[in-house]
């Protein structure tokens, strides 16, 4: 079978390994992106972000001259638009990306291409894609436009991209057929069809449910703390129930899927939303109740030492092993304590620098700092011989 030329919009976090895993299939793909440094690290054959696998994929396919990046789209059989899909103030979901993304590609689209909206969207922003098309003058009888909202775990995404069942939801059944089979030729998990926003649904369902899990565990830990009760402990023996499987407490939640999906299901269900949004505000609160502990010991150390303590933020990634700072609660808390006037030592292993804050090396930041608050539990921590009462991710907890 003819292989399609594909045309990625989005080189991130999704689609820069959709584009290397699509081009190493033996697919012809022009990825798109707006910034033109990042166009030209994949054009050398290297990458921008931190993800295991991908530079070796994007190497070998640029090298096979399979890949190529730009600023513009260019005519395909496929586009997949992958871009990101954050919230105005107020949690009130923003599609503008996916809007100019759909804009940039409808001078190039044709008759019988397959348009896919990859990026996690509030309920309906696939119809809205055909809208915009139409309203660019695409006779938008003639093409497939179907979401397929990718289910991946950063750190794992080469492999979860082919091994991942995939949902697809076409605006027609004909859409959702073609665009089933256009998987089915690189996904070895299963594609299953629906229609568009029960598919856009389901993704915002898939991150919701996760969410509740995990403000079930957060609040936990805020109870065990009052209590004087550890936490991990107690999840450790809960889970040997055979029917409770309670997940891992942290310093919130981040991502720019889990902290983010829940509020588009919250803007569009309003009151019926009860316990989404109570989720979400509990996984909130354990952010700034995370902040307030650090504080608290700040203020003790000062008032016993007679000088400002030296507070080490161990990780500013939103989950281990990643480079990843969206909606980090890391991040967050890092520059609330610099904000609110503490001495910080911000350390993140993956990355060299962050706009105007010092990266520190976390074996220099041990040595100098008086607390130590470990905030993700990257891979460098766990080998660390260190006492402190401000673990929120349990790196310590061997």
């Amino acid at each position: 079978m003819l292989k399609k030329k594909i045309c990625v919009i989005g080189l991130g976090y999704i689609g820069l390994p959709t584009a290397a895993l699509l081009a190493n299939r033996g697919y012809d793909v022009h990825g798109v992106d707006v910034v033109q440094s990042t166009v030209d690290i994949i054009n050398r054959g290297e990458i921008h972000i931190v993800e295991p696998e991908l530079d070796t994929f994007v190497k070998a396919a640029v090298n096979s001259g399979k890949l190529k990046a730009d600023l513009k789209p260019t005519e395909a059989d496929v586009f997949i638009i992958a871009v990101p899909t954050p919230f105005h103030e107020g949690f009130v979901p923003n599609i503008d990306y996916v809007v100019s993304a759909t804009k940039s590609i409808a001078p190039y689209v044709k008759d019988g291409n397959i348009v896919i909206l990859e990026s996690t969207s509030p309920v309906g922003t696939t119809d809205k894609v055909e809208e915009v098309l139409k309203e660019s003058g695409v006779d938008t009888s003639k093409l497939f436009v179907a979401h397929c909202p990718e289910r991946v775990l950063p750190g794992h995404i080469m492999r979860e991209l082919v091994q991942n069942d995939r949902i697809v939801g076409g605006t027609t059944d004909a859409a959702t057929k073609i665009t089933a089979e256009f998987y089915r030729d690189f996904v070895e998990g299963e594609v299953l069809e629906t229609d568009a926003k029960t598919a856009e649904m389901a993704k915002l369902t898939e991150n919701s449910f996760r969410d509740t899990n995990i403000a079930f565990a957060n609040e936990l830990s805020i109870l065990c703390d009052k209590f004087g009760i550890n936490v991990w402990e107690l999840i450790r023996l809960a889970n040997r129930h055979p029917r409770v499987n309670i997940l891992q407490p942290g310093a919130g939640v981040g991502g720019h899927c889990i902290a983010v999906d829940p509020w588009f299901i919250v803007h569009a269900g309003g009151a019926d939303a009860k316990m989404i949004r109570t989720a979400r505000e509990v996984n909130t609160y354990k952010t700034e109740w995370a902040i307030e502990k650090v504080k608290n010991a700040a203020l003790k150390f000062e008032a016993e030492n007679g000088r400002k303590a030296k507070v080490a933020c161990m990780g500013l990634a939103f989950k281990p092993d990643i480079d990843d700072l969206r909606e980090s609660p890391a991040l967050f808390i890092t520059k609330r304590l610099i904000a609110d006037g503490l001495d910080v030592l911000a350390v993140e292993p993956n990355i060299k620098t962050y706009k105007d804050i010092e990266i520190v090396d976390y074996k220099k930041a041990i040595g100098q700092a008086d607390i130590i608050t470990f905030l993700v539990a990257h891979k460098e921590f766990k080998k660390l011989e260190v006492v402190t009462e401000l673990d929120f991710c349990g790196v310590l907890n061997k």
